[in-house]
């Protein structure tokens, strides 16, 4: 059985530095298909950077970074632009046009594709609307939509593409505890679907939701990774206090990390 996993993501030993600080150090990991991996740890710890670096947007001073087997840090623009096709992004601001109604916004990119007919684009919006719990506000502006609205519409774009691999920057930040759980039911929903998944957050509940495996970053190291009852058992100081109160969780035990 060991033989059919495929490993989706690979980060290997990638630093990098801006204006004279180190962004991220000596970051590893390996994410096989299909699994959740969740990167936690507080504001500024460099988790939003991984997101950069895996998109190709920020190129690292050292190390490699492969895309089902694609060591994308050689590839050029033109070369990543396939690549970045097939993976769904939902940032933290959701990123929405306002000018836009909520169908052109997850049509967006569908346009570029000279092979996709009008027809096709509305039926992919009204199945990603559907599968978001959404149907029928197709002609609504981000204005006319609540917080949780916006963020399952940010969700209904990444999908629209079809990606095997989504990209989530802080999903539950900025929205209501109801709202909040209906985002994670989605993730999950997703998950079940079969995509390979990264989150960066540093809301505890909610990733002990969704991950299958966690890597904890501070001041842009890695400084623990595995499962969370892996991670539970640390000693590292900064660990047992992000983590107060969570021993009880119980998690996998079958580990996708190298």
């Amino acid at each position: 059985m060991g033989n059919n996993v495929k490993e989706i993501i690979r980060v290997e030993n990638v630093s990098i530095g801006l204006s004279g600080r180190n962004i991220l150090e000596d970051v590893s990991f390996s994410v096989n298909k299909g699994i959740t991996l969740v990167i936690l740890g507080p504001s500024g710890a460099g988790k939003s950077s991984i997101l950069r670096v895996l998109l190709g947007l920020w190129n690292p001073d050292e190390g490699k970074i492969f895309v089902d087997g694609n060591d994308i840090t050689q590839l050029k623009e033109r070369e990543l632009l396939p690549l970045r096709k097939r993976m769904g992004v939902v940032f933290q601001g959701n990123a929405l046009f306002d000018s836009l109604t909520v169908e052109e916004n997850i049509s967006y990119f569908l346009e570029e594709r000279n092979s996709t007919s009008e027809k096709q684009i509305k039926e992919r919006v009204k199945e990603c609307l559907s599968f978001v719990n959404l149907e029928n506000t197709e002609d609504l502006f981000p204005s006319e939509l609540s917080g949780g609205m916006k963020k399952r519409v940010a969700i209904a774009r990444a999908l629209a593409f079809k990606p095997n691999i989504i990209l989530y920057d802080e999903p539950t930040t900025g929205i209501d505890p109801i709202n909040s759980r209906a985002v994670i039911e989605l993730m999950k929903k997703i998950q079940l679907d079969g995509a390979t998944s990264i989150v960066v957050t540093h809301d505890v509940h909610s990733a002990l939701q969704v991950g299958d495996y966690f890597a904890v970053i501070d001041e842009g190291k890695i400084i623990q990774k595995g499962t969370i009852s892996e991670i539970l058992k640390s000693d590292n100081e900064f660990i047992k206090e992000f983590f107060a109160g969570m021993n009880n969780f119980l998690s996998p035990t079958i580990n996708v990390f190298v």
